[in-house]
């Protein structure tokens, strides 16, 4: 008989897992079914295909990662190796993570202790991570001495904002030997542009608030953000090349990250089709109707994915916190360092080919 069309995929073998085994072996062959599946998809997609030269890779960071650590842990070493190429992250996520660069330590704990208590004690908690409020009060200060530097009196996008602030981190980190270099820090040192797609709604943003009733003059420019990630993408496959997303959680960075194609497309009127890779690690559903858990295929109907290219698109519904050491440590493991493509110095560039192409396009604004 015949065997059905459906019987064709690698058998699941229950064999048992040996010592020591590695990280590329354990996912490859150990990750067989349901969630694990997808991840296991998610890290060959990522590792095996997005990892090309030609594939400019976006990541956006939501959730409480780098409380956790994963900034240093994960998307360092990821921009180290030049796995990935500009970032939209939340304020919080980059707020976090200047912690440990100026010096100050998160410790674990339990998310079930007397809040009550840790207000009494100064303590705060990010679920079961704990630390002192003194922590929050001296970043604070951090941030707000920078600010008030003549280099940020002015209007700029959160990449350069970040970028400026990137140079000091990296400063205090040397000064006060730190090994582990911050997300910020390190972006810095590789030129990756990273963004916020909602300034205000952090501790940054919040400061950069209270320095503006000081008279102070920073004033974040949220439209020039908006075209100049739409310019790396358009760029990056106006050169032949690919656009790819990696996606931890969802909200306003993926969205950010997403309307790339929309811009270029519908409000630009810049003939394009969409990404060429997609890649999400979240827990949101996609039936609650919140962009956080909307699917590929329902990304295409607003032309963010390229329809040709949904066989290269997976969601695994799994804590980011899980899967994003399994997936950088198998992309370390199986790739070669990339080339870094340094964006943030080719900013002025992908501008002015956006704005050509915006120029001769039929479809004007009115």
């Amino acid at each position: 008989m015949a065997k059905s069309k459906y019987l064709i995929g690698k058998k699941i073998v229950p064999q048992p897992i040996p010592k020591g085994i590695r990280v590329t072996d354990l996912v490859d062959n150990y990750f067989q079914a349901y969630n694990a599946a997808r991840l296991r998809e998610a890290t060959q997609l990522f590792a095996q295909k997005m990892l090309s030269s030609d594939v400019t890779i976006g990541m956006s960071l939501t959730g409480a990662l780098t409380p956790a650590g994963l900034g240093g842990s994960c998307v360092v070493p990821l921009i180290k190796a030049g796995f990935v190429d500009w970032i939209v992250s939340t304020g919080a996520n980059l707020y976090h993570d200047t912690h440990f660069a100026i010096g100050h330590s998160l410790h674990k704990g339990s998310p079930f202790v007397d809040d009550t208590a840790l207000r009494k004690e100064g303590v705060i908690r990010i679920y079961d991570i704990l630390f002192d409020y003194e922590v929050l009060l001296s970043t604070d200060a951090f941030f707000r001495y920078l600010i008030s530097l003549p280099e940020f009196q002015k209007e700029m996008g959160t990449a350069e904002f970040h970028y400026r602030i990137g140079k000091y981190v990296a400063a205090r980190e040397r000064a006060l030997r730190i090994k582990h270099s911050s997300v910020l820090a390190t972006a810095y040192k590789y030129a990756v542009p990273v963004y916020t797609s909602s300034p205000g709604d952090s501790s940054i943003g919040m400061n950069v608030a209270a320095m503006a009733l000081d008279g102070y003059n920073l004033k974040l420019d949220v439209a020039k953000d908006v075209n100049e990630t739409a310019a790396i993408v358009l760029a990056a496959k106006r050169k032949g090349g690919r656009s790819g997303v990696l996606i931890f959680g969802g909200g306003s960075p993926k969205n950010f990250m997403l309307q790339t194609e929309p811009q270029i497309q519908e409000v630009l009127g810049i003939d394009e089709k969409g990404h060429d890779f997609f890649v999400q690690i979240t827990d949101a559903r996609p039936d609650t109707g919140g962009l956080s858990g909307a699917t590929p295929s329902e990304a295409v109907s607003w032309g963010k994915v390229d329809p040709s290219k949904l066989p290269d698109t997976v969601v695994a519904y799994i804590d980011s916190t899980v899967a994003m050491p399994i997936l950088t440590s198998y992309a370390l493991a199986a790739r070669r360092p990339r080339t870094p493509k340094k964006l943030y110095h080719r900013l002025p560039e992908l501008m002015a080919l956006l704005k050509k192409e915006h120029d001769r396009s039929k479809h004007k604004l009115r």
